[in-house]
């Protein structure tokens, strides 16, 4: 069993890698991941700051890391970058080839981290890991990385889209959420039609990314699916 101080250190890591992925963590999420009290996690921020690590309270919403600062790389263990790798086949899948490029390019760069024998070994693993099929897949669309850029920015799309019935039509559109099944699926407010919709992504024929910005659509993808049953 780990002693109490282990515990608290694989705690705090764990914690710096959390305020790291994401811009504002609070206490309660992270006292509910780590079955800890809220007070533990402030006396957990508490050693953060008093070994140097530039973290800035936010009243009312949480902790996060001064802009700009740069931690050390993460070090993955051996089963860590051999869940990446498979994981790069199971993206391989996928029929977007944009989301192929931006994957393979970010693995790439968790590839250079590995220290050399992990990197043999994640070399291996990648020649000898393979679905079936997924060289020889159809890629039949690459819009998938700008759409991704629009929605988090809130910018309109400007898309041709052709509906089931292969009628083309011009569309403003506000995206909103992604959703894969089979296909990918963009939810956006469509200005032409006035309510939202669901674009398949294949079916969109021509993209631009406009300088548009639009106001965020201020629900959760349930509170969407809970209005429009």
């Amino acid at each position: 069993m780990d002693s109490p101080e282990i515990s608290r250190l694989s705690r705090l890591s764990a914690i710096l890698i959390q305020i790291q992925t994401k811009r504002i963590v609070t206490a309660t999420e992270l006292a509910e991941k780590f079955q800890v009290s809220k007070r533990t996690i402030y006396r957990d921020f508490k050693a953060l700051e008093d070994a140097g690590v530039p973290i800035f309270t936010e009243e009312g919403k949480g902790y996060s890391l001064m802009e700009g600062y740069k931690l050390a790389p993460v070090m993955f263990s051996e089963k860590e970058a051999n869940a990446l790798i498979l994981a790069e086949q199971l993206v391989l899948k996928n029929k977007d080839a944009s989301f192929i490029k931006d994957y393979s390019q970010a693995i790439d760069k968790v590839k250079a981290i590995l220290r050399y024998a992990e990197k043999d070994k994640a070399q291996i693993l990648s020649q000898r890991t393979q679905y079936n099929e997924i060289k020889n897949l159809e890629r039949n669309s690459a819009n998938l990385s700008d759409i991704q850029y629009a929605l988090t920015n809130h910018l309109v799309l400007n898309i041709n889209y052709q509906n089931k019935e292969e009628q083309t039509s011009q569309r403003q559109i506000e995206p909103f959420a992604l959703l894969n099944s089979e296909n990918w699926y963009l939810i956006a407010y469509c200005r032409l039609r006035k309510e939202f919709r669901f674009f398949r992504l294949d079916r969109i024929q021509k993209l631009e990314l406009s300088n548009e910005k639009f106001e965020a659509h201020n629900m959760t993808l349930q509170e969407f699916f809970d209005k429009n049953q």
